[in-house]
């Protein structure tokens, strides 16, 4: 059998930095920091974490009068934000930069008059968060059927904006049906499915060239570990997202020459190194990576956050 890596796979640059926010925030505040949503999608990511004192909440009634929280990796709605500050909680804001250029486009373009689109999956914390930041003349669409179905109050300013976890291509068929029902739609300048999407997704296409089977790995919740899943499909391969090496059924490698190996932008390394190991004792398997594109992202972490990242090394992070 034979083993193909997907490179890029794994952790973005979103996701380092958000785990390095809660990491650096527990060593400067000391436990407990609440972290309201999972930080990421990745219960190995969230465990780790806890492990350390990190109190992971769904609302911010559960965080005590005055308390350190983290705002996940997803983004959080207005109401959050205002409800943060009455009661007087020391907010470090872990959003990912390329959530809060969507939730920029979208405040600007409000201001501006328009009508807003939202091209997204209902209630994905993403979606949740970028429909709060504004009170109204929102509409979220799924699919290009929603677009036909869509009614709205004035056609001519209309403008849309993306979940940045999006399958590339439905995203397009999507964008394509507003721009046919609706010609002067305004969009973002740059699209807003993020680069390590993109990235994760064309790494999978070029999979399916190869490959008997893709094993995804990544949470249930996690969108855009579904998405490398559903492209599998897509491409004709049998594909299976699986949490960790103990989700394998045995019964996906019969008679398979060549598995496919990608990650959700959330999924740690390890979780790679234990499904390579797995597939190891199957017999003797040559490993080989599969690079698409190399990524070298970095997003800058929080201003008071910096004067502590020197030392960073320090701290014990989770497994990657």
């Amino acid at each position: 059998m034979k083993i193909y890596l997907a490179n890029p796979r794994g952790f973005c640059a979103g996701v380092d930095r958000a785990i390095d926010i809660v990491d650096l925030s527990l060593r400067k505040y000391g436990a407990p920091i609440y972290v309201r949503h999972e930080i990421v999608h990745s219960r190995h990511v969230v465990n780790s974490l806890r492990q350390k004192g990190a109190v992971f909440v769904e609302e911010l009634g559960e965080v005590p009068e005055g308390s350190v929280v983290i705002f996940s990796a997803h983004g959080v709605a207005k109401s959050v934000w205002d409800e943060a500050n009455r009661r007087r909680l020391h907010v470090i804001d872990a959003t990912c930069p390329l959530v809060i250029k969507v939730h920029n486009e979208v405040n600007r373009d409000y201001t501006q008059g328009y009508d807003l689109i939202l091209i997204g999956h209902a209630g994905h914390p993403e979606v949740i968060g970028t429909l709060g930041q504004i009170p109204d003349k929102f509409h979220l669409v799924s699919s290009v059927e929603d677009v036909e179905k869509l009614q709205v109050d004035n056609v001519h300013s209309l403008s849309y904006v993306t979940q940045t976890t999006l399958s590339v291509d439905e995203c397009r068929d999507i964008v394509g049906a507003l721009h046919r029902r609706f010609p002067n739609i305004k969009g973002p300048h740059q699209e807003d499915i993020c680069y390590a999407t993109q990235n994760r997704q064309n790494a999978v296409k070029e999979l399916s060239k190869l490959v008997d089977v893709i094993l995804v790995i990544g949470s249930p919740n996690s969108s855009n570990s579904n998405r490398l899943r559903e492209l599998g499909e897509h491409c004709g391969i049998a594909s299976y997202l699986i949490d960790s090496a103990s989700d394998i059924n045995p019964t996906w490698l019969n008679g398979v020459k060549a598995v496919g190996i990608t990650a959700g932008a959330s999924a740690p390394e390890v979780l790679v190194t234990e499904v390579v190991a797995y597939l190891k004792t199957y017999g003797t398997a040559e490993v080989e990576d599969l690079t698409v594109i190399e990524e070298d992202v970095e997003f800058l972490l929080p201003k008071e956050l910096i004067t502590i990242e020197s030392s960073k090394q320090s701290v014990t992070a989770p497994t990657r």
